[in-house]
């Protein structure tokens, strides 16, 4: 079943994001990337989710998505916004050979490169944009991010109902650095998409 609200969106990603959904609902599920009760959630709550963050993505950025795991946010992205270059860090093996499959499998791999390793230990060039989803609390997941992001780049993590209570607790990490929930996608996906966004 195709989401209405994304083809609208991105009519020319639709393909790739219908290929990208056979691969979760197929060896996502197989493998134990997801669950199986997750099948009939994909275009929403996954799929339309991570769509949404790409409004928050400046053009032609640089972006490393970490704990990519199942590639999401990542691979949404990269489908949606070909002009982005994206690295997925993954430090589990079958996670990272399943994002290599999907990549490969989709022909994303002039966009998009598979990292496998934990974000703590990879030494990479600071990124526009550091993604995450479902990885780790604020607090944590700000010692793996920052310094992966740029001085002026973008921490986008997306978070559910406890953000508030996320940013509170990880008030030592964020001294001196812009932080704000954002809301998105509120034409796509419902209920919106909510992101803590950090400006490094």
């Amino acid at each position: 079943m195709k989401h209405e609200k994304l083809a609208l969106a991105y009519p020319q990603a639709m393909p790739k994001l219908e290929a990208f959904v056979s691969w979760l609902a197929g060896a996502g599920i197989e493998r134990g990337l997801l669950g199986p009760r997750e099948v009939d959630k994909l275009w929403d709550r996954h799929v339309a989710n991570c769509a949404a963050v790409a409004e928050l993505i400046p053009e032609n950025a640089s972006v490393y998505d970490v704990g990519s795991g199942a590639g999401l946010p990542g691979i949404v992205l990269a489908i949606v916004r070909p002009d982005l270059k994206i690295s997925l860090i993954e430090p589990l093996l079958r996670r990272a050979t399943f994002l290599s499959e999907v990549v490969a499998d989709l022909d994303l791999g002039d966009q998009v490169q598979v990292i496998r390793g934990r974000a703590e230990e990879v030494k990479l060039t600071p990124a526009d944009v550091v993604t995450a989803r479902a990885v780790a609390p604020l607090a944590k997941l700000l010692e793996w991010t920052l310094p992966l992001t740029r001085k002026n780049g973008v921490v986008l993590a997306m978070k559910g109902s406890t953000a508030e209570q996320e940013i509170l607790d990880a008030k030592s990490k964020l001294k001196g650095k812009s932080v704000e929930i954002i809301q998105c996608g509120i034409n796509l996906v419902d209920p919106p998409t909510t992101v803590v966004q950090v400006t490094c």
